[in-house]
Parts: C-alpha cells; structure tokens; sequence
C-alpha cells in the first residue's frame, strides 16, 4: 500500500465469521422477528470516516464539499464527516479502494448489526443492558454543538468506537421494514430494489442520542443531513487451499 495511503487510511478492526441473533422482539416491528444470521468475516472502521480523512478524498478528487463541512459545528477535523449522502460514501469508498489497491465499501446492515454487539450475545447496547442515561458519555460536543469528536468514548468489545451514538451511518442494503420476515441465513444483503438505504447507529441532535444495536433507520439515498455519516468495510480475502 503506498505511504501516503497508509496516513489516512481507516484503522480497520477484523471482526471473525460467525454467527449471532439479529433484531429484537422488544423493538420497533421492523427489528422482528429475532433470528439467527451468520456473517462471513471482514474487517471495519475503528472509527466513523473523519473529516481529516474525507478532505484526502476531496482534495485529490475536487468532489464536492458536503453542506457542513465548514461549520465550526462539525469542522474538526476529528470529528465525522457529516453531511454524505449514500451516494457521496460510495464515491469515497470507490475511490478509496482505487488508491489502495483494497477493496473498500459500506457494511451491510447483517455486518453493522454483528460490529456493534460486539462478542455479548442478545444486549440491547455495545456495552450490555445498561440504559444510556447512565453511562458516563453524553453523544453530543457539548462545547460547539454537533457530534463529539470521534473515539471519545469507550470502545465495544470488538474494540469499535460509536457504534451507538455519534452519527447515523449509511449502509449498503436497500430497506424493506419486513426484510427479517425472509431474509437468507447467511450474509443477507437486503433487498433487491428500493426507495431508501438502510442506516445505523445513533444521533447526536435525537433527544435520545444513543441507539441499541438492533435499531434500523432509513434515508433516502441523494439526502445529505447533519447526522448522517459513515465507516468502511474490507471483505477478508480467503486463503488458497
């Protein structure tokens, strides 16, 4: 991978093949019914693609800047990048991969799903049961307003930073609120066709910031809001036999 790669490149986790309950039965109606999903292996953003990052892209590419990309409510450069459309983290994610020589794209809802729960089984949250209101974070720049910097709180047990709160993040599936009545077992890749991309994660400007790991949202692909962002995916090459 050339040098100048290797400084912004997103610090990817490996999470391993398996398999584990997908949705939730105390949930919206789209989260059910719960049932057993396994996932290939792959790797994913330690973090949401930060603005530092995402600047590399516009720098070199002249793509256009996102909405938010220059106020001071979202310009750290530590920050997520907000203000992507689905359309727009294809583009990086495209790009990316071409300087790379890897191949880089978005997570499916199934792999985003596994990610987040880290390896507890059934938890509502990355890091158990416990309500958010609770936890010693807050999900919000409490200085500046918009999302706090990224990697501020602690990580899951995969290691994995704002799988919860943050910004929601794009996903690569088509949504379909019934999907899970007839999904396939093994790396469900969501519909065919739709109107809407599936998402992830939580909200800094929500009243509730923080999301549980079943939770799905929806956006319609072109739209570019201020809590909406997103983190890359590499799919594990397998070994030769």
């Amino acid at each position: 991978m050339p040098s100048l790669i290797k400084e912004f490149f997103p610090e990817l986790v490996l999470i391993p093949e398996g398999t584990f309950l997908m949705g939730s039965e105390d949930g919206l109606d789209n989260e059910k019914p719960v049932h057993r999903v396994c996932v290939d292996g792959f790797m994913i953003g330690k973090f949401p693609v930060t603005n530092s990052q995402y600047k590399i892209f516009l720098e070199e590419t002249g793509f256009p800047e996102t909405p938010f990309l220059s106020d001071e409510m979202f310009s750290h450069p530590d920050k997520p990048v907000v203000g992507t459309s689905w359309h727009d983290a294809i583009a990086y994610c495209d790009w990316l991969s071409k300087r790379s020589g890897e191949k880089l794209r978005l997570p499916t809802e199934a792999e985003r799903e596994r990610a987040a729960r880290g390896q507890s089984e059934g938890k509502k949250y990355p890091w158990g049961d416990e309500p958010p209101w609770e936890r010693p974070f807050c999900g919000y720049d409490l200085e500046t307003g918009g999302p706090q910097r990224v990697g501020l709180n602690e990580p899951n047990s995969f290691g994995l930073y704002d799988m919860s709160e943050g910004v929601h993040e794009w996903c690569s599936d088509f949504y379909d609120p019934s999907y899970y009545h007839h999904s396939p077992e093994r790396n469900p890749q969501g519909p065919p066709s739709g109107q809407r991309r599936a998402s992830r994660g939580g909200s800094w400007r929500h009243r509730v910031k923080f999301s549980r790991c079943a939770a799905r949202s929806s956006l319609i692909p072109s739209f570019r809001y201020a809590d909406y962002g997103f983190r890359v995916v590499m799919t594990v090459r397998s070994s030769p036999d």
